[in-house]
């Protein structure tokens, strides 16, 4: 797959991002570059490996999920400002 100008613009468009005319020869250059890198690792034969998530073979020490602090719910919404029904109650932003 290969991009050319007017591609390069349309995704910089869509992308919000503001390409002067110098910039996009060099961004079409390096987007076909990271296309055609695509393209050579499709290329490679990967029947019979497989697939993994982790490169090495290692798992986590897990520790007890256990309650470690009090709960101090209701002391918290007895500073709040303004509360309803266990909840916080913050002005409006959005209209």
């Amino acid at each position: 797959m290969s991009l050319d100008q007017d591609q390069i613009k349309h995704i910089a468009r869509l992308a919000r991002i503001e390409l002067s005319p110098g910039e996009t020869g060099p961004t079409l250059d390096k987007l076909n570059g990271v296309f055609a890198l695509i393209e050579q690792m499709q290329a490679v034969d990967t029947t019979g490996v497989e697939p993994m998530s982790h490169p090495q073979d290692v798992s986590q020490r897990l520790r007890q999920d256990a309650v470690s602090e009090t709960d101090r719910h209701e002391a918290f919404q007895r500073i709040a400002p303004q509360t309803e029904a266990g909840l916080y109650l913050v002005p409006r932003v959005i209209e």
